[in-house]
This record gives C-alpha cells, sequence and structure tokens, in this order.
C-alpha cells in the first residue's frame, strides 16, 4: 500500500476516512489513548497532555489537536510517552481530593482507572492540602470543586451543547477553578438541572445528588404505605448496572427488587405518558382547529421548562399547560390510592424512579403541592441511586424472578414507553392526533411515524393528514432550542408542533442513568432498545390504555376537562436567573 491516504501508527498503516484528528484515528486502528478532557461533540481543549503521541519529524504532540495527514510516522507508547502520562496523573492525583473508598464516582472515575493502567503506585508531588467547601446548594448535583481536574468537559458541555454557561472557569495559574458566576451555587443561577455536567465529569468532582436517605426513612415507617413509580427510560438503563440488557424481563427484575426495597406498591410511569398524550394531544387539536396558539411547545422535560421560563418568557404562551407524566402520576395517585389502599393522603409517601436530575428540582417547584405542605410527589431517586439501594441491601438483582407492575396503574402502551427518546412524545402525540382529526382508526402498519425519529439536534418534518400539513419540529440540546426560539420570535420559521428535550437522545441519556462516556453508542443503544419496547407492547396508542380509559370515567370524565385542568395542568411564568 501506498502511504498517500495513510498514516503508519506503531508501522500499522491505517486509512485516513475523515476523522477530524489524530486521537480518532488511532483509536479506530484498536489502540486505546487516555484522554481526560476530549469529547468528541465537543470543541478541542487539550489540557490534560495524556493523549501525547510521538510524529516523526514533528516530536510530540496531542493526539486530540492534530489532524491526520498522509504519510504520519506515529508512535503511541515509547517510554519517553509512558513517562509523560504517568508525571501527567501524579500531577492530578497531587491536586486530586483523594476520597476512593467514599467517593460517588467509584469504579466510573476515569483518573483511577487511568492511573491503574499506566501502573502510578505513587504520588511523588507535593499534595494540596487547602480544601475548598463543596456546593450542595442543588437539589440535582452536588459538586466538590477540589476533586476537579481542570478538564473542562462540564463547562464546555454547558456552553456548547446547551447554550447555557452555568458553570466556567475563574483565576489563573494554580488559583483556577471552576465555578458558577460570582461564586454562588450553581443551584442559584441558570442551570437547568439537566445533571449532564455529572453525566460528564470523568472524576467525580459534579455527582448526582443524592435523595435515598428520605426515601429509606419513608420505608422504614411503618406508619407510611410508600408507593413508587419509574419513567419509561428507566427500563433502558437499570439493567447496565448490573451487566443485563434492557428487556421486559429486566424491567420485571426491577419491580421484584422494588418489592424487596420495601415499597407497597410499584406503578409505572409509562400509565401517566399515556394519561399525558390524551390531554396534551387534546390540548393540540383544540389549538389547530380552533385557532389558538401555535405552535404548542411540549412541557414534559423540567430541564427545558425552566430554560424557556429564563431566557424565553415571552413564548410562554406556546408552551402546553400539561403537568410533566411524572407530575401528572403523583396528582392521580394522590386522588385514587387513598381510598384504594385505605390510607391517609398525609400517611402516602410518593417516590418516582427518573433518569432525569431535574425531575428532583421539579417536585419542589410552588406549582406542584398537592395540599399545604404535601407534594404531588414526595421524593425523586435516579436510576443510579436505585441501583445503588439494590446493591446496599444486597439483592442479587441479576438472578430475580421477574414480576408484574401493580395495577391499574401499572397499565401502559408502546406510546408511552418511546417518551424516553427524542422524537417519542411527538410520535405518540401523532397516534392520537391523527385518529382524533381524522376519526379514523390508524392501522398497526402506520404506527411508526419514522419521519420524526432520529439523532438531528433540530429534525424537521412536515405530515399530510388528510389535507392539513403538519409542521413538526424535534429538538434536544438546548442550544438548538436557543436557535428555535430565536427563529420562531423573528418569524423565520412556522412550525405546528415543537417537541423539545433538554438532554441529547432525550430521556434515554438523562444525567440520572448509569455512567457511559462513550455518549454516541449508549444514546445509539438505548435508542433501539426503546423502540424494540415498544414494538413488543400489544397495545401501541395511548388512547387504547384501559386504565387510562377508566381514569377518565371514573376521575377527569374528559380530555382537558374541568376536573382534568384542576389535576393534571398547571401554569409556568417569567423566571429569573
Amino acid at each position: 500500500m501506498t502511504t498517500d491516504k495513510f498514516v503508519l501508527v506503531n508501522g500499522q498503516e491505517v486509512p485516513i476516512e475523515g476523522e477530524k484528528n489524530l486521537l480518532e484515528l488511532i483509536r479506530k486502528a484498536g489502540i486505546e489513548i487516555p484522554t481526560l478532557c476530549y469529547h468528541p461533540k465537543l470543541s478541542v481543549y487539550g489540557a490534560c497532555r495524556l493523549c501525547v503521541v510521538e510524529i516523526e519529524g514533528r516530536g510530540i504532540q496531542t493526539s486530540c489537536s492534530t489532524e491526520p495527514e498522509p504519510g504520519m510516522k506515529i508512535k503511541t507508547h515509547t517510554p519517553a510517552l509512558r513517562n509523560i502520562r504517568k508525571v501527567a496523573v501524579e500531577l492530578f492525583l497531587a491536586n486530586h481530593k483523594v476520597e476512593c473508598p467514599t467517593c460517588d464516582q467509584m469504579g466510573n472515575c476515569k483518573l483511577e482507572e487511568i492511573a491503574r493502567k499506566l501502573g502510578v503506585n505513587e504520588v511523588r508531588f507535593k499534595k494540596k492540602k487547602d480544601f475548598r467547601p463543596a456546593d450542595t446548594g442543588s437539589v440535582a448535583i452536588y459538586r466538590d470543586p477540589d476533586k476537579c481536574v481542570l478538564c473542562g468537559q462540564c463547562v464546555r458541555y454547558c456552553k456548547e451543547i446547551h447554550g447555557i454557561g452555568a458553570i466556567d472557569f475563574a483565576f489563573r495559574g494554580k488559583d483556577t477553578y471552576v465555578t458558577p458566576a460570582f461564586d454562588r451555587s450553581v443551584g442559584d443561577g441558570e442551570c437547568v438541572n439537566c445533571g449532564q455536567c455529572a453525566a460528564v465529569c470523568p472524576v467525580g468532582a459534579i455527582v448526582v445528588k443524592k435523595h435515598i436517605s428520605p426515601v429509606q426513612k419513608a420505608l422504614d415507617d411503618k406508619t407510611k404505605t410508600v408507593v413508587v413509580h419509574m419513567a419509561p427510560a428507566v427500563r433502558i438503563g437499570i439493567g447496565e448496572e448490573f451487566g443485563l440488557v434492557a428487556g421486559p424481563e429486566t424491567t420485571g427484575k426491577m419491580v421484584a427488587a422494588l418489592r424487596k426495597l420495601g415499597f407497597d406498591k410499584v406503578y409505572d410511569t409509562v400509565y401517566a405518558a399515556d394519561l399525558t398524550i390524551m390531554e396534551e394531544g387534546t390540548e393540540f387539536v383544540n389549538r389547530l382547529t380552533k385557532g389558538g396558539v401555535l405552535p404548542q411547545f411540549t412541557s414534559c422535560c423540567p430541564g427545558w421548562i425552566k430554560f424557556i421560563e429564563e431566557y424565553y418568557p415571552e413564548l410562554l404562551p406556546n408552551l402546553s399547560s400539561c403537568k410533566s407524566p411524572q407530575q401528572m402520576m403523583g396528582a392521580v395517585m394522590r386522588e385514587l390510592l387513598p381510598e384504594q389502599l385505605g390510607v391517609k393522603n398525609e400517611d402516602l409517601f410518593v417516590v418516582s424512579v427518573m433518569p432525569c436530575t431535574a425531575k428532583k428540582f421539579e417536585i419542589r417547584r410552588p406549582e406542584f403541592e398537592y395540599t399545604k405542605g404535601k407534594r404531588d410527589t414526595d421524593e425523586v431517586i435516579t436510576v443510579q441511586e436505585l441501583a445503588r439501594m439494590i446493591k446496599g441491601s444486597g439483592i442479587d438483582f441479576a438472578n430475580l424472578k421477574p414480576e408484574e407492575f401493580d395495577m391499574p396503574l401499572g397499565d401502559k402502551t408502546g406510546a408511552g414507553v418511546i417518551f424516553g427518546v427524542t422524537g417519542g412524545v411527538t410520535e405518540a402525540a401523532l397516534r392520537f392526533a391523527v385518529e382524533k382529526v381524522t376519526g379514523k382508526v390508524i392501522d398497526a402498519k402506520d404506527l411508526d411515524y419514522k419521519a420524526v425519529r432520529g439523532s438531528e439536534g433540530l429534525l424537521e418534518a412536515t405530515l399530510d393528514v388528510e389535507g392539513t400539513k403538519l409542521r413538526i419540529a424535534i429538538v434536544h440540546g438546548l442550544s438548538n432550542a436557543h436557535t428555535v426560539c430565536k427563529e420562531l420570535l423573528n418569524g423565520e420559521v412556522k412550525y405546528d408542533f415543537i417537541e423539545v428535550m433538554t438532554c441529547p437522545g432525550g430521556c434515554i441519556n438523562g444525567g440520572g442513568q448509569p455512567i457511559d462516556f462513550n455518549q454516541a453508542a449508549k444514546i445509539e443503544r438505548r435508542t433501539k432498545q426503546i423502540y424494540e419496547a415498544d414494538k413488543n407492547m400489544p397495545r401501541r396508542k395511548s388512547q387504547d390504555n384501559p386504565a387510562v380509559i377508566a381514569t377518565y370515567e371514573k376521575l377527569l370524565k374528559e380530555p382537558c376537562g374541568e376536573k382534568s385542568h384542576h389535576l393534571l395542568h398547571t401554569h409556568y411564568y417569567k423566571r429569573n436567573f
């Protein structure tokens, strides 16, 4: 072979096939190079210096910031390179608050992993002794600045993927650290609580805020009836914590584990997702046919809700008034379960398991108090927290016999399941709205609206519903939401329906899901699994959920009716940073 389209990596010819840097090309060749600061979806930072390589004629260079050129001769693991990496890791460890046994990210820490692989057995440099206090002011995340290695992933993610910049570098030299503006708590600023900073932090400097203690306290209190429900994306993530593939059996094991933990009833938030479609779909049809405010934005994602309240309050009339499925579930439980279970509302403790850290913020909004001092939902734990509870209780998850959800609030359809992926809310709404508008039952083979599926940060689709053109936008990542909102306000675009999810890929990639630093692979894998779950459901339209139908007959009467508006709808407001 000639070298006009190849580089030589340790003597091996590796073709250049559009890789933007040597790091990606070398990894393609099956050679792993350590790095703490590189993320394929973010700008190149080149700060950790771990990905250095030797290039003939150029010396030692960082592979993440060097473009491949034909004919390059590269070495990746020479004695000099190994020594540079080991010294760099020692410097990180000297400046890092080492609390490995008690660190929340133990076992998922990239610094720990790299140190072990490089054989770093001692730190020869003077260790840092003066520590800053941890930031505990957010309900979503916990931030310890003295574990930070200044890799910049959280800073770049918040700024580049979300267009927010809630945290950034402050000061210079040895005094540099990551902090919100004016050194406030991250919970006091424009942070939308999505937890993606925790998802990309390689060293546990930012982690999910844990709320296991109040849940465990309720479980231990024999005067409390503790019920739990879990979001669609939870069944996709939980198996990863135990080395299992997502599927009905894994979901059943999760139900069994929750009962072993002591929960009195185990329900499925997918029931409330179906309920959301009935309400939000009816709201959209009403706006479409009666001259209401269009486009209609979805309102399921609490990170997006806080974002629009802060940045684009003039668009709040476009926002659906529906509560999220989590909050609808809590409200319905408060109405139905005391009578069904024979308990007082004050003795009913409602827990939700979510893939999302922003849900912790959502339940504490004053709009979601069921009665004074009593929330619709008492507490939220993430998939990470649930896995910790299961492991801490000595439950052998992998060998549990699968069990079924409690009924009727465990009934569901495939439409509710796909809420967990970007485009899923729109597709579920279409399965309802098209039948509502046309008066015709959609054939099973036509239920997959693939025009609204995709990985693009901004996906546009136009659907023809018996002559009515529906202009739809699917948005994930708040920098894309910035773009759409600005274009709407400037009159540059027109849509009828817009779905916005904060996290790229949707809830399957929520900040509370199991940590996986290969974002592209995990989104692709989890997206496939959630659509497979939909396909395997016996009912795939929200309007066919018998539990939802019964709820309207017994309690709500009709979608968007008086009782529904009282229980299932809310209002949002302009919010200052």
